[in-house]
């Protein structure tokens, strides 16, 4: 278990060396620091929760001090949770990782002591001796005395705390959290559950993404007293404005239906002794309260707070466990272990225990026997976490599939950005396609691939007056490309994602047999060309009539500022985005000489940015040119080294569902899969001198472990020579089936 590190930074790394002072940890989970990416943006959170689960408790500390009573969209918090904040309005129920929009981070769960106050200003806490580890939180309110400790089981959070001595309570915030939606019911069942729900949403401020969370809640022993809250608003002007610091909370004591509104809230009052301990568990569901109560039953019922974190962390360990690494310093092991947990936070799952679940964008309650997951953030994780998962987990990708073709099956689109049956739309391209073409590529067949594949034909060829996910599909088909209507766009980040999901769709049209298909959309790969510009070297917006913009700067919006034709970057976190045509491009260029000047260019004049997926595949490019592999193995090994740590800064930015730390775990362990549906990896340098990745016969064709190794005394980052299946390679690309039917790759390094 971490304990919270105390600031400087330096003085936190000597505390984490002291953690394993006297011997290296035992178990895997004892490596991973939850609290690594809960600064610097990271947007991570330290709670509780099992793999793929869609429960996680975690504290939530990003509104409510009494210094500062701003609301939460005043700083932009998309975390419940952030390192360097101490003040603590509850416990957080359903939260996403790793995010760049407000959503969930609702349901908040707090203990006090003392006069009754549900004003969450006045009944927040700073906090101390707060520690975590995989499935397992901790902390002391230090306003109240109260030891508080989290854990979860896949749609349960459980939360033990003990009071000290006098009058205590149980509050349950319906109003506050991260989500941009509002309106909530509870309803008194007993004594001692309450059940209800939440409307939530807004994700990205996309209105019609919403959807409700049903709860049921049950607290261990009978209170003295039950009740709710709701907040009077008081009127301050014509318009009805009203001053939150005015505002008063009406208690109702004695009524016992259900509450409805915007901020309501429930509480359970009890006389404690010194040291009494009451167990509070929270249960959801998307679909109904009855589910919700079935899922609490099933996951709960005659099992201890002590035996359900301890369920928690041997899922975590076996989870874990699919990959061992030696060598490499304490702190890469933690770093590695910790990005491994955080990849496996999302997507979770989204049916009950009894196979229940919203259809996408429907009404419809639908049933599925095996799990339906959710939280598709596509246009992050097509890059590396669904190649990350056909290698390591690959049972769990092919369900990730199904799932994603059932959505298109119920909605008639495949999804972009997925959450909890409503489709985001947030950021760009046709993402799903590569995640589809990549696992079919490397073997993974138990989905219905002729109608994945009229699903993704459907994407690409649909008028853009009627196409979900390529609204601008008229000029990009016409085109080439899609031209600069208007001055914030995204015209060109637009076609550089059609290029890459076009390329992939024309492999698996070749290996489906359609041929025609497959040059249809191989050519269309190519029209990258129509936006590179010889004068800047760089990719340049065009307009309709297919003239390049004037002005141009290539580095507008390199800090996040608007910038036409980009999306959240310039033109240089673009410009080498054409991973199916790095050939094609270096021509473009003038030859290969010049890419590589125009690449190392990027990086020295510190255009890279780590925290882009666009670009994070940039240092990977240098190894299509023989001799200048070694400028990929020098700069991996210093991004790993500046921006990946086993610190609360240890992620360059958000981490996007996994999508940062798979980059590290990819990298640290030699290979990384570039170019999003081609069944290839790019060689790098690993971190550790072995790794045994645990294999899945069944999906892997017979095969059942791939070692790694590096040597064990190089003297530098630099490779000399790779050893594959024990045969000497000068190249420094490997395919999928390549490495499974070799079992070995070993790194030799120049002396």
């Amino acid at each position: 278990m971490i304990q919270k590190r105390i600031l400087p930074l330096l003085l936190a790394s000597a505390l984490a060396v002291n953690l394993f002072a006297n011997e290296p940890p035992q178990k895997l989970i004892d490596y991973v620091d939850p609290f690594v990416g809960t600064t610097n943006y990271g947007t991570t959170n330290p709670g509780a929760r099992v793999p793929h689960g869609l429960m996680s408790v975690t504290p939530f500390n990003v509104m409510g001090s009494p210094d500062n009573l701003r609301d939460k969209d005043a700083s932009w918090w998309s975390t419940p949770y952030e390192y360097h904040n101490s003040y603590l309005t509850g416990f957080a129920h359903v939260n996403l990782s790793g995010v760049g929009c407000p959503d969930m981070g609702s349901l908040l769960l707090m203990a006090s002591t003392g006069a009754l106050d549900v004003d969450y200003h006045h009944y927040g806490s700073t906090y101390s001796e707060e520690a975590a580890s995989p499935g397992f939180y901790t902390n002391i309110l230090d306003k109240y005395g109260i030891k508080s400790e989290l854990t979860s089981t896949l749609r349960t959070g459980v939360s033990r705390f003990t009071f000290p001595k006098g009058e205590s309570h149980i509050l349950l915030n319906l109003g506050e959290g991260l989500t941009n939606e509002s309106g909530a019911m509870v309803k008194r069942v007993s004594t001692t559950e309450i059940e209800g729900h939440k409307l939530l949403g807004n994700f990205c401020y996309v209105p019609q993404a919403v959807y409700p969370i049903y709860f049921v809640m049950r607290v261990s022993r009978e209170p003295k007293a039950t009740g709710y809250w709701k907040l009077q608003r008081s009127m301050t002007g014509a318009e009805a404005d009203w001053d939150p610091d005015q505002g008063n909370y009406k208690l109702y004591t004695k009524y016992d239906k259900e509450l409805s509104g915007d901020d309501i809230g429930a509480y359970f009052t009890f006389d404690t002794e010194e040291g009494e301990e009451i167990v509070v568990e929270l249960a959801v569901s998307f679909v109904s309260t009855e589910n919700a109560r079935e899922n609490l039953d099933a996951e709960t019922a005659g099992k201890t707070f002590e035996q359900i974190r301890t369920e928690a962390e041997q899922l975590w360990e076996r989870d874990l466990g699919r990959i061992e690494v030696t060598g490499g310093t304490l702190a890469q092991r933690r770093t590695f272990y910790t990005a491994l947990f955080h990849l496996l936070v999302h997507p979770s799952i989204l049916q009950d225990v009894n196979g229940e679940y919203p259809q996408m964008e429907g009404s419809k309650t639908l049933h599925t026997d095996g799990n339906r997951y959710t939280v598709f953030s596509l246009w992050d994780t097509y890059r590396n976490v669904h190649q990350f998962m056909t290698l390591v987990y690959p049972e769990r990708q092919t369900e990730m599939l199904q799932s994603m073709l059932d959505m298109y099956r119920e909605h008639g689109w495949l999804p972009k950005w997925e959450l909890f049956g409503r489709e985001s739309l947030t950021m760009e391209g046709d993402p799903a396609i590569p995640v589809f073409v990549d696992s079919y590529l490397k073997g993974l067949r138990d989905f219905d691939v002729e109608l994945a594949y009229e699903a993704m034909y459907k994407s690409a060829t649909a008028p853009g007056s009627e196409n979900l996910l390529r609204p601008d599909n008229d000029d990009y088909m016409q085109l080439g490309y899609v031209p600069l209507r208007d001055e914030f766009d995204n015209s060109v980040s637009h076609a550089l994602e059609y290029y890459v999901a076009d390329h992939a769709l024309s492999l698996l049209a070749q290996a489906l047999g359609k041929h025609e298909d497959a040059k249809y959309f191989y050519n269309r790969s190519l029209g990258y060309k129509h936006y590179y510009s010889p004068e800047y070297k760089s990719l340049r917006p065009k307009l309709p009539d297919g003239s390049f913009l004037t002005p141009f700067d290539p580095e507008l919006g390199k800090n996040f500022e608007p910038n036409p034709g980009f999306h959240e970057g310039c033109a240089w976190n673009y410009t080498f985005f054409v991973p199916h045509d790095v050939q094609g491009l270096m021509k473009l260029m003038g030859g290969k000489r010049k890419f590589v000047n125009n690449l190392q260019h990027v990086f020295d004049e510190g255009h890279f940015d780590p925290t882009n997926e666009p670009d994070i595949a940039y240092p990977h490019l240098f190894s299509y040119i023989r001799g200048e592999e070694w400028r990929t193995q020098k700069l991996v090994t210093e991004i790993l080294n500046e921006h990946y740590t086993d610190q609360p800064d240890g992620l360059p930015g958000n981490d996007d569902t996994g999508t940062l730390s798979c980059w590290a775990l990819f990298n640290m362990m030699g290979l990384y899969p570039d170019c999003p549906g081609v069944p290839e990896y790019t060689l790098t340098a690993p971190v550790f001198d072995k790794v045994v990745i645990h294999l899945d016969p069944k999906y892997h064709k017979g095969a059942t472990r791939l070692v790694i190794e590096g040597a064990l005394d190089r003297p530098d980052q630099y490779i000399q020579d790779i050893e594959l299946g024990g045969k000497r390679m000068r190249r420094f690309r490997v395919s999928h089936d390549e490495l499974l039917k070799a079992g070995t790759l070993r790194y030799n390094y120049r002396r």
